[in-house]
């Protein structure tokens, strides 16, 4: 490692960042290719989005999570891959922070797009967890992008 690269740029740190990235949303990314109705009724909960854009967000977000995912695990436009996910997880963050502070219990349809039958409650303990876990991700993200800047990339 170079003496005038800070430890969280490091390259052996970056790629296990960027492979755990990309891992990350190729797990999200499946379940919801797989079973795009029941996506977009998560989508829809969220109150978001005017009704006719639910489905096009639906069939879309996905793919995009796949191919960032994919980019990531493969080594190819690491940055722009990086900057992609940073894009989904602010988006995420914002959509369950603003259904928090509504008090509209969402399941956040992440890694499984089934709404489970869970108490209120427990459904506004786990949106906070949510966020907390999504700070993370972007946490990794965000050393992805830093450590893949232009003379800095991770052979």
């Amino acid at each position: 490692m170079s003496a005038s690269r800070p430890w969280w740029l490091s390259p052996w740190l970056s790629i296990r960042a960027q492979l755990a990235l990309g891992a990350i949303f190729v797990a999200a990314a499946a379940p919801k290719i797989l079973d795009p109705p029941a996506f977009a009724h998560m989508v829809y909960n969220y109150r978001l989005l005017p009704g006719a854009a639910v489905n096009a967000f639906a069939l879309l977000l996905p793919w995009v999570e796949l191919l960032s995912g994919l980019a990531l695990l493969l080594g190819v436009w690491r940055r722009t891959a990086a900057g992609l996910t940073v894009l989904m997880l602010l988006m995420f963050v914002g959509a369950l922070s603003v259904n928090l502070a509504r008090k509209n219990p969402v399941n956040c349809g992440c890694f499984d797009p089934h709404a489970k039958d869970k108490p209120r409650a427990e459904l506004l303990a786990d949106m906070r967890w949510t966020i907390a876990r999504d700070a993370g991700i972007l946490l990794l993200a965000a050393q992805v992008m830093a450590a893949n800047r232009r003379g800095r990339n991770v052979s």
